[in-house]
Protein backbone atom coordinates (compact mmCIF):
# COMPACT_ATOMS: atom_id res chain seq x y z
CA UNK A 1 0.00 0.00 0.00
CA UNK A 2 1.36 3.30 -0.89
CA UNK A 3 1.21 6.28 1.47
CA UNK A 4 1.06 10.59 0.76
CA UNK A 5 3.35 11.74 3.28
CA UNK A 6 4.72 14.28 1.34
CA UNK A 7 1.61 16.76 1.09
CA UNK A 8 1.52 18.09 4.49
CA UNK A 9 4.82 18.53 4.73
CA UNK A 10 5.37 20.52 1.48
CA UNK A 11 2.46 22.93 3.04
CA UNK A 12 4.04 23.41 6.61
CA UNK A 13 7.35 24.49 3.88
CA UNK A 14 5.97 26.84 1.98
CA UNK A 15 3.86 28.07 5.04
CA UNK A 16 7.14 29.24 6.59
CA UNK A 17 8.84 30.45 3.68
CA UNK A 18 5.55 32.55 2.95
CA UNK A 19 5.58 33.92 6.40
CA UNK A 20 9.22 35.25 6.57
CA UNK A 21 9.25 38.84 6.43
CA UNK A 22 12.11 40.12 4.91
CA UNK A 23 14.05 38.28 1.76
CA UNK A 24 15.99 35.35 2.83
CA UNK A 25 19.66 35.47 2.56
CA UNK A 26 20.89 32.98 -0.60
CA UNK A 27 23.82 30.96 -0.79
CA UNK A 28 25.20 28.93 -3.80
CA UNK A 29 24.93 25.42 -1.63
CA UNK A 30 21.38 26.61 -0.72
CA UNK A 31 20.27 27.53 -3.96
CA UNK A 32 21.81 23.90 -5.47
CA UNK A 33 20.03 21.97 -2.88
CA UNK A 34 16.56 23.41 -3.23
CA UNK A 35 17.09 22.49 -6.67
CA UNK A 36 17.76 18.92 -5.80
CA UNK A 37 14.78 19.23 -3.29
CA UNK A 38 12.62 19.69 -5.51
CA UNK A 39 13.90 16.92 -8.43
CA UNK A 40 13.20 14.57 -4.87
CA UNK A 41 10.00 16.34 -4.28
CA UNK A 42 8.88 15.79 -8.32
CA UNK A 43 9.55 12.32 -8.00
CA UNK A 44 6.58 9.81 -8.00
CA UNK A 45 9.59 6.74 -6.99
CA UNK A 46 10.51 9.10 -4.13
CA UNK A 47 6.96 8.92 -2.45
CA UNK A 48 6.53 5.52 -3.32
CA UNK A 49 9.89 3.75 -2.34
CA UNK A 50 11.36 6.61 0.25
CA UNK A 51 9.19 8.74 1.93
CA UNK A 52 10.54 8.53 5.36
CA UNK A 53 13.63 9.44 3.90
CA UNK A 54 12.08 12.26 2.04
CA UNK A 55 10.55 13.36 5.22
CA UNK A 56 13.86 13.64 7.04
CA UNK A 57 15.05 15.24 4.24
CA UNK A 58 12.04 17.77 4.10
CA UNK A 59 12.56 18.97 7.65
CA UNK A 60 16.30 19.47 7.21
CA UNK A 61 15.50 21.66 4.04
CA UNK A 62 13.19 23.28 6.04
CA UNK A 63 15.77 24.25 8.51
CA UNK A 64 17.82 25.57 5.97
CA UNK A 65 15.65 27.73 4.44
CA UNK A 66 14.70 28.84 7.93
CA UNK A 67 18.12 29.83 8.79
CA UNK A 68 17.81 31.67 5.47
CA UNK A 69 15.06 33.51 6.72
CA UNK A 70 16.54 34.63 10.06
CA UNK A 71 19.34 35.65 7.87
CA UNK A 72 22.12 33.68 9.65
CA UNK A 73 25.76 33.86 8.83
CA UNK A 74 26.59 31.88 5.21
CA UNK A 75 28.52 29.25 7.42
CA UNK A 76 25.18 28.58 9.05
CA UNK A 77 23.26 28.48 6.10
CA UNK A 78 25.81 26.21 4.44
CA UNK A 79 26.03 23.95 7.02
CA UNK A 80 22.25 23.17 7.01
CA UNK A 81 21.85 23.25 3.22
CA UNK A 82 24.88 20.54 3.34
CA UNK A 83 23.33 18.20 5.72
CA UNK A 84 20.02 18.22 3.82
CA UNK A 85 21.45 17.64 0.99
CA UNK A 86 22.92 14.57 2.37
CA UNK A 87 19.37 13.60 3.53
CA UNK A 88 18.09 13.89 -0.51
CA UNK A 89 21.11 12.06 -1.62
CA UNK A 90 20.10 9.44 0.86
CA UNK A 91 16.50 9.42 -0.18
CA UNK A 92 17.35 9.13 -4.12
CA UNK A 93 19.71 6.33 -3.39
CA UNK A 94 17.00 5.05 -1.12
CA UNK A 95 14.39 5.23 -3.83
CA UNK A 96 17.18 4.04 -6.45
CA UNK A 97 17.81 0.54 -4.82
CA UNK A 98 14.19 -0.06 -3.60
CA UNK A 99 12.95 0.30 -7.28
CA UNK A 100 16.07 -1.99 -8.47
CA UNK A 101 14.77 -4.65 -5.95
CA UNK A 102 10.79 -4.31 -7.07
CA UNK A 103 12.31 -4.70 -10.86
CA UNK A 104 14.13 -7.72 -9.07
CA UNK A 105 10.92 -9.43 -7.51
CA UNK A 106 8.83 -8.24 -11.15
CA UNK A 107 11.33 -9.74 -13.73
CA UNK A 108 14.79 -12.36 -12.49
CA UNK A 109 16.49 -10.81 -15.95
CA UNK A 110 16.94 -7.57 -14.34
CA UNK A 111 18.83 -9.07 -11.24
CA UNK A 112 22.05 -8.18 -13.02
CA UNK A 113 21.18 -4.56 -13.12
CA UNK A 114 19.81 -4.85 -9.45
CA UNK A 115 23.36 -6.13 -9.07
CA UNK A 116 24.79 -2.72 -10.99
CA UNK A 117 22.60 -0.43 -8.94
CA UNK A 118 24.11 -1.99 -5.55
CA UNK A 119 27.26 -1.23 -6.50
CA UNK A 120 26.61 2.38 -7.63
CA UNK A 121 24.95 2.85 -4.60
CA UNK A 122 28.31 1.69 -2.39
CA UNK A 123 30.17 3.73 -4.92
CA UNK A 124 27.68 6.62 -4.08
CA UNK A 125 28.02 6.15 -0.35
CA UNK A 126 31.73 5.97 -0.75
CA UNK A 127 31.86 9.25 -2.56
CA UNK A 128 29.27 10.72 0.00
CA UNK A 129 31.48 9.75 3.00
CA UNK A 130 34.52 10.66 1.10
CA UNK A 131 32.95 14.44 0.39
CA UNK A 132 32.00 14.97 4.10
CA UNK A 133 35.72 14.01 5.42
CA UNK A 134 37.08 16.26 3.09
CA UNK A 135 34.62 19.07 3.90
CA UNK A 136 35.55 18.77 7.42
CA UNK A 137 39.02 18.70 7.04
CA UNK A 138 38.49 22.05 4.92
CA UNK A 139 36.50 23.58 7.99
CA UNK A 140 38.97 22.20 10.27
CA UNK A 141 42.02 23.53 8.52
CA UNK A 142 40.16 27.31 8.09
CA UNK A 143 39.52 27.00 11.76
CA UNK A 144 43.28 26.45 12.87
CA UNK A 145 43.84 29.13 9.96
CA UNK A 146 42.02 31.66 11.45
CA UNK A 147 42.83 31.09 15.21
CA UNK A 148 46.37 31.57 14.16
CA UNK A 149 45.36 34.88 12.29
CA UNK A 150 43.66 36.18 15.78
CA UNK A 151 46.93 34.69 17.75
CA UNK A 152 49.19 37.21 15.52
CA UNK A 153 46.45 39.97 15.65
CA UNK A 154 46.39 39.59 19.41
CA UNK A 155 50.38 39.49 19.54
CA UNK A 156 50.73 43.04 16.91
CA UNK A 157 47.95 44.48 19.05
CA UNK A 158 49.88 44.31 22.47
CA UNK A 159 53.16 44.74 20.68
CA UNK A 160 51.69 48.13 19.15
CA UNK A 161 50.55 49.10 22.77
CA UNK A 162 53.79 48.37 24.48
CA UNK A 163 54.99 50.56 22.08
CA UNK A 164 52.30 53.31 22.43
CA UNK A 165 52.83 52.75 26.28
CA UNK A 166 57.04 53.15 25.92
CA UNK A 167 56.70 56.37 23.77
CA UNK A 168 54.03 58.07 26.18
CA UNK A 169 56.25 57.58 29.10
CA UNK A 170 59.47 58.96 27.19
CA UNK A 171 57.08 61.89 26.21
CA UNK A 172 56.13 62.62 29.72
CA UNK A 173 59.72 61.85 31.19
CA UNK A 174 60.14 65.09 32.22
CA UNK A 175 57.26 65.56 33.90
CA UNK A 176 58.25 63.09 36.12
CA UNK A 177 55.49 61.06 35.70
CA UNK A 178 54.81 57.65 38.13
CA UNK A 179 53.20 54.29 36.80
CA UNK A 180 50.61 53.41 39.55
CA UNK A 181 47.40 50.83 39.69
CA UNK A 182 45.39 54.04 37.70
CA UNK A 183 47.68 54.33 35.16
CA UNK A 184 50.46 57.47 34.91
CA UNK A 185 49.94 60.34 36.97
CA UNK A 186 51.68 63.62 37.10
CA UNK A 187 51.84 64.97 39.87
CA UNK A 188 52.05 69.29 40.24
CA UNK A 189 53.40 70.45 43.60
CA UNK A 190 52.29 73.53 45.68
CA UNK A 191 55.71 75.44 44.48
CA UNK A 192 53.60 75.59 41.02
CA UNK A 193 50.82 77.52 42.32
CA UNK A 194 50.92 81.45 43.97
CA UNK A 195 51.46 80.95 47.83
CA UNK A 196 47.83 80.06 49.20
CA UNK A 197 46.40 81.06 45.53
CA UNK A 198 45.15 78.59 42.97
CA UNK A 199 46.85 80.48 39.55
CA UNK A 200 49.79 78.49 38.34
CA UNK A 201 53.24 80.21 38.05
CA UNK A 202 55.31 80.33 35.02
CA UNK A 203 56.77 77.10 35.91
CA UNK A 204 53.56 75.65 36.42
CA UNK A 205 52.37 76.63 32.93
CA UNK A 206 55.01 75.13 31.44
CA UNK A 207 54.30 72.11 32.99
CA UNK A 208 50.78 72.21 31.62
CA UNK A 209 51.95 73.19 28.52
CA UNK A 210 54.43 70.47 27.84
CA UNK A 211 51.23 68.04 29.44
CA UNK A 212 48.72 69.81 26.85
CA UNK A 213 51.26 68.43 23.99
CA UNK A 214 51.34 65.12 24.95
CA UNK A 215 47.76 64.59 24.72
CA UNK A 216 47.92 66.07 21.37
CA UNK A 217 49.93 63.53 20.57
CA UNK A 218 47.41 60.89 22.29
CA UNK A 219 44.46 61.78 20.54
CA UNK A 220 42.84 58.82 22.49
CA UNK A 221 44.37 59.81 26.11
CA UNK A 222 41.87 61.61 28.74
CA UNK A 223 43.13 63.66 31.89
CA UNK A 224 41.89 63.67 35.48
CA UNK A 225 42.61 66.65 37.53
CA UNK A 226 42.63 65.99 40.93
CA UNK A 227 43.17 68.83 43.84
CA UNK A 228 44.58 68.18 47.23
CA UNK A 229 45.12 70.37 50.78
CA UNK A 230 46.94 70.02 53.57
CA UNK A 231 44.76 69.92 56.58
CA UNK A 232 45.28 73.68 57.70
CA UNK A 233 42.64 76.11 58.02
CA UNK A 234 39.06 75.32 57.48
CA UNK A 235 38.10 71.89 55.89
CA UNK A 236 35.26 74.24 53.46
CA UNK A 237 38.24 76.21 52.39
CA UNK A 238 40.52 73.51 51.63
CA UNK A 239 38.41 71.83 49.94
CA UNK A 240 37.40 75.05 47.51
CA UNK A 241 41.23 75.48 47.25
CA UNK A 242 41.81 72.25 46.00
CA UNK A 243 39.21 72.34 43.04
CA UNK A 244 40.26 75.63 42.28
CA UNK A 245 43.77 74.75 41.33
CA UNK A 246 42.30 71.23 39.51
CA UNK A 247 40.51 74.78 37.76
CA UNK A 248 43.29 76.12 37.07
CA UNK A 249 44.83 73.59 35.63
CA UNK A 250 42.05 72.67 33.48
CA UNK A 251 41.72 76.09 32.14
CA UNK A 252 45.67 76.22 30.90
CA UNK A 253 45.31 72.81 29.28
CA UNK A 254 42.06 74.40 27.00
CA UNK A 255 43.61 77.54 26.65
CA UNK A 256 46.64 74.66 24.87
CA UNK A 257 44.09 73.73 22.79
CA UNK A 258 42.85 70.55 24.64
CA UNK A 259 38.83 70.21 24.44
CA UNK A 260 37.37 69.86 27.24
CA UNK A 261 35.67 67.18 27.05
CA UNK A 262 38.56 65.29 27.41
CA UNK A 263 39.23 66.69 30.97
CA UNK A 264 37.10 65.81 34.35
CA UNK A 265 38.19 67.66 37.54
CA UNK A 266 37.97 66.24 41.26
CA UNK A 267 38.51 68.83 44.41
CA UNK A 268 39.07 66.23 47.32
CA UNK A 269 40.61 68.94 50.15
CA UNK A 270 41.90 67.56 52.37
CA UNK A 271 41.40 63.77 51.47
CA UNK A 272 44.02 61.64 50.19
CA UNK A 273 46.77 63.10 51.88
CA UNK A 274 50.59 61.30 50.70
CA UNK A 275 52.19 62.49 54.06
CA UNK A 276 51.26 63.39 57.61
CA UNK A 277 50.65 66.77 58.27
CA UNK A 278 52.88 67.32 61.14
CA UNK A 279 55.74 69.14 59.23
CA UNK A 280 55.66 72.32 56.89
CA UNK A 281 57.42 69.82 54.26
CA UNK A 282 55.10 67.55 54.45
CA UNK A 283 51.87 69.82 54.73
CA UNK A 284 53.81 70.88 51.12
CA UNK A 285 53.34 67.74 49.98
CA UNK A 286 49.81 67.74 50.65
CA UNK A 287 49.32 70.89 48.63
CA UNK A 288 49.40 69.26 45.13
CA UNK A 289 47.39 68.62 41.62
CA UNK A 290 47.62 64.71 40.27
CA UNK A 291 46.51 64.26 36.68
CA UNK A 292 46.11 61.00 35.84
CA UNK A 293 46.24 59.76 32.35
CA UNK A 294 43.95 57.54 30.44
CA UNK A 295 44.49 54.59 29.19
CA UNK A 296 44.29 53.97 25.42
CA UNK A 297 40.36 53.33 25.07
CA UNK A 298 39.99 56.70 27.07
CA UNK A 299 38.55 55.30 30.38
CA UNK A 300 40.46 56.16 34.08
CA UNK A 301 39.95 54.00 37.31
CA UNK A 302 38.29 54.92 39.94
CA UNK A 303 40.00 56.02 43.04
Amino acid sequence: MKHNYLTPIVLAVAALLAACGSTPKATSLLDQTRAEYRMAQASPAVATYAPMEMKLATDAMTQANASAAERDSDAEIDRLAYLARQKIALTQEVTKRKVAEAEVANAGKQRDQLVLDQRTNEANAAQIRANTANQAAVIAQNDAANAKQQTLLAQDEAAAAQARNAQLEAQLSDLAAKKTERGLVITLGDVLFGTDLSQLTSAGMASAQKLATVLQNNPMRNVLIEGFADSTGASDYNQALSLRRATAVQTALTQFGIAPGRIAMQGYGEAFPVAANDTAPNRQLNRRVEIVLSDDSGQIRAR
